[in-house]
């Protein structure tokens, strides 16, 4: 007899899947809550056979079987639909009759989702914990201070400069030769990374905006957040919420044609310029807008078609180099804005980063240098880039103010790091690291997603799969029917909430270090680490 379901050399069955459903038949109620709210579809109603087998009457009668049909869940085996373990069907579920749980064999699914070529999808960087940031030590403690018992009882102000700090001879120098000094920005030492309009949902992105605006008009911080590649909505760039807004230049150059035109219409200028040269989590790698996401509004803003795959060029294709860079397109922003904003490179963290910062140690145009680690998390991004491409973001922003010390220009040209920077919830010590190694200031992406959305995905890879548009909490989605589940306000409001208690651990860092005046930027002394060879690589003290 043929058999009801053929079994072939390529059938899964549910133990293959990363993730395995559970279902309660006796407490589920079949209301279809779970089946609607599943990004993936990976759950389905289907309808199951039983066979209840009746005992006989008599003592010499045979049982009898009875075969009944009844309805339930059935998980799909297909790796096209595999559940990503973000438990939305928990969530929603009034019985608790369903939850997803990790399979012991995730492995094997990986040679099946890899046939016809394709790359396996995820949206996040698998990050091992206890790195170097994490391993840093505060060891400086000066006892003619208050050692901040409480830090509210602490009312200094942290702030960082973004621009080119020259001295003032030769800001006269300068003023005198060129007509204009260099502009300088005082901000908040925490920027919102680059997450463009796009990658991020309309109701994540607004959200995001609120409470950056929230922070600097009721609160006095002055917290900036970048773009990221592909432009912003018009109405922010003819708003004066714009002044908060760093505005990102890519290789792809998506949404450029709308922030130009709009440029005679601007009523506040935005805080800074930065143009992206390459991404931690992905270097030598270009962006990738996948056409999941490319709906008419994203299209709209970035001049292109509906549907198609945006690839952004591993290079700008019109520069040659940074010096070309310098001299063509950061000048090309300083006059497009009356000289009255500053403009920054972004790189990838690399052996070469020290060539690209002597390059600007030379040309005041340059207001900066943003350097972006591997550990950045990102959804645009192949495995082996992921994987095996990259250079720390700590060992790689001491190389970088060391070499500034020798040429006694520290205090001229800021550097902002980026990549993993609170990965396992230490952000406020992280960046007080980074601070200390010789960071101006810190850029923060993932974990303003994790922590003002509730973002699902984790480094074991639940859910992760910010790429296709199919966020089940609608942050990285362009699909109407999964961002609406998203509150604008509560973003908000959550935003405002990460930097209140940022500040606050900031300080408690900050202040016992006796430089409770300003940011103790480059104050290695204050630094140990537990780890011989670290010590010694990063010029930090070795304690045990």
């Amino acid at each position: 007899m043929e058999p009801e379901r053929p079994i072939t050399a390529s059938t899964l069955s549910v133990k293959d899947l990363p993730w395995q459903i559970v279902w309660d038949k006796d407490t589920c109620t079949l209301c279809g809550k779970c089946t609607a709210v599943c990004p993936v579809n990976a759950i389905e109603l289907g309808v199951f056979r039983k066979r209840d087998l009746n005992p006989p009457v008599g003592f010499m009668d045979a049982p009898t079987s009875v075969y009944k049909a009844y309805y339930g869940i059935r998980q799909k085996t297909d790796p096209a639909y595999k559940c990503v373990g973000c438990a939305m069907c928990n969530m929603v579920c009034p019985n608790n009759a369903i939850m997803p749980y990790r399979g012991d064999e995730a492995d094997k699914l990986r040679y099946h989702l890899d046939r016809g070529g394709q790359p396996r999808r995820r949206g996040g960087r698998r990050n091992v914990a206890g790195g170097i940031l994490d391993r840093l030590k505060f060891i400086r403690i000066s006892m003619l201070t208050d050692p901040a018992l409480d830090a509210g009882r602490h009312e200094f102000e942290l702030r960082t400069l973004l621009g080119r700090v020259l001295p003032p001879e030769e800001n006269i120098k300068f003023l005198r030769t060129n007509g204009w000094i260099p502009p300088v920005r005082e901000i908040y030492p925490l920027v919102i990374g680059s997450m463009s309009f796009g990658a991020l949902s309309p109701t994540m992105w607004e959200g995001l905006q609120m409470g950056v605006a929230y922070l600097n008009e009721e609160l006095g911080m002055p917290v900036r957040i970048c773009t990221g590649e592909g432009g912003c909505p018009p109405r922010l760039l003819r708003s004066r919420f714009l002044k908060y807004v760093i505005l990102q230049i890519a290789s792809g150059y998506f949404g450029w044609d709308e922030i130009i035109h709009a440029i005679p219409e601007m009523k506040e200028d935005p805080c800074a310029i930065e143009i992206k040269y390459g991404q931690g989590a992905k270097p030598g790698d270009g962006g990738l807008l996948m056409w999941y996401k490319v709906n008419k509004l994203i299209a709209a803003i970035r001049g292109v078609p509906t549907g198609i795959n945006l690839p952004s060029p591993p290079t700008h294709q019109t520069k040659y180099s940074i010096e070309e860079s310098v001299a063509k397109m950061i000048q090309s922003m300083y006059m497009a804005w009356g000289f009255r904003v500053p403009v920054y490179p972004k790189i990838s963290a690399t052996s070469t980063a020290l060539a690209v910062l002597n390059n600007l140690t030379r040309n005041p145009y340059a207001a900066g240098l943003a350097i972006d680690g591997e550990d950045g998390g990102t959804g645009a991004a192949y495995n082996v880039s992921m994987n095996h491409m990259g250079h720390p973001i700590a060992t790689n922003i001491r190389d970088s103010y060391l070499n500034l010390v020798n040429l006694g220009m520290q205090n001229q040209v800021p550097l902002f790091a980026g990549g993993g920077i609170g990965k396992t919830g230490n952000l406020a010590a992280n960046a007080a690291a980074l601070i200390m190694l010789g960071a101006s200031g810190v850029q923060i992406g993932k974990y303003i997603m994790q922590a003002a959305a509730g973002c699902l995905g984790s480094e074991s890879d639940r859910c992760n799969i910010c790429n296709i548009g199919l966020c089940p909490k609608g942050i990285t989605s362009q699909d109407p029917r999964l961002y609406r589940r998203l509150d604008v306000e509560d973003v908000a409001q959550r935003v405002v909430d990460v930097y209140l208690s940022f500040d606050t651990e900031l300080k408690k860092i900050v202040a016992p270090l006796g430089r409770s005046t300003s940011l103790p930027i480059g104050m290695s002394d204050a630094l140990g680490i537990d780890d011989v060879d670290a010590a010694e690589r990063l010029q930090i003290k070795y304690v045990v």
